[in-house]
């Protein structure tokens, strides 16, 4: 979705927003930290993901150029984080600030109606996901995450494949070789 905004909301736009630069392997946000903001990827690569008692990774997603990523619920409770946010490759994204962004609702508020609309998407992609872990085998998950990602899935270490569709890199490799055999 695209929205139009005129010269002067533009540049109160631009002035809400400050580029950032993520370094391969820095943390944008760790659990347990509170969330003061939101990113939008402008170049590079983000992982969203939660660690669980045994310290393996579980991807939740990706966000490439294009994609917004942040963890709502720290976000909007001000409670700690219980995602990580780290850069896959250098990254940079142009971050905003919670506070920031309720001052441009109200003084662009087509930018409300906007991410109000990425609200609703995000909801339903999650949705689909959830619904496609728990009802799908692991080979129509690797074709969803196929699908959803095609840019990425040669760009990525097969064990963040595997991390996301939730199955081990193991599992992945061997069905990955059964498919072409």
């Amino acid at each position: 979705m695209h929205i139009s905004l005129s010269p002067d909301e533009e540049q109160y736009f631009l002035k809400a927003v400050t580029l950032r630069k993520l370094r391969k392997k820095q943390f944008l946000l760790q659990e347990g930290d509170i969330s003061k903001g939101t990113a939008f990827v402008i170049k590079g690569l983000l992982k969203v993901y939660s660690m669980d008692r045994n310290g393996v990774e579980h991807i939740i997603q990706f966000a490439p150029p294009g994609w917004w990523a942040g963890d709502m619920k720290s976000y909007k409770t001000r409670q700690p984080a219980t995602l990580f946010i780290d850069a896959i490759e250098d990254t940079e994204i142009l971050w905003i600030r919670r506070e920031d962004l309720d001052q441009l609702y109200t003084q662009i508020p087509v930018l409300e109606r906007f991410f109000r609309i990425l609200a609703e998407n995000s909801v339903i992609n999650y949705q689909e996901r959830l619904i496609g872990t728990l009802s799908l085998p692991a080979a129509e998950r690797y074709y969803a995450f196929c699908s959803k990602y095609p840019s990425l899935i040669e760009q990525l270490p097969q064990k963040y494949v595997a991390s996301y569709i939730g199955v081990t890199p193991e599992f992945l490799s061997k069905m990955l070789k059964n498919k072409t055999a």
